[in-house]
């Protein structure tokens, strides 16, 4: 079974930076789409940021201009660069592997464990 594994989260100041990190197994991450979800408490799953092989990423207007994807073919992972955090992006944050590109957090195949992300005010 493909496996994701998340990591970098934890807490930080309002207007730091954290990168998380979804490694997965296989070659996934070369020939599918990479989603970023989050949830936050007593809130639906959001959208975050969509990737895929050739560099193209498309970002929810939320977090426009201060998010970025990465990738590392030799390593199998996706990296997601969140800088100039705010209080309100504190939430568990999951990546996902997908066959399609896509927004919505159900088109998407599998899913890593989640890291969370609190970011103090």
């Amino acid at each position: 079974q493909v496996q994701l594994v998340e990591s970098g989260g934890g807490l930080v100041q309002a207007g730091g930076s954290l990168r998380l990190s979804c490694a997965a197994s296989g070659r996934l991450l070369n020939t599918y789409v990479v989603g970023w979800f989050r949830q936050a408490p007593e809130k639906e799953r959001e959208f975050v940021a969509v990737g895929w092989r050739g560099g193209t990423a498309y970002y929810a207007d939320s977090v426009q201009g201060r998010f970025a994807l990465s990738g590392d073919n030799a390593k199998n992972t996706n990296y997601l660069e969140m800088n100039s955090l705010k209080f309100e992006d504190t939430a568990v944050y999951y990546c996902a592997v997908g066959r399609r590109w896509s927004t919505n957090w159900y088109e998407y195949d599998y899913w890593g464990q989640g890291t969370q992300v609190t970011v103090s005010a």
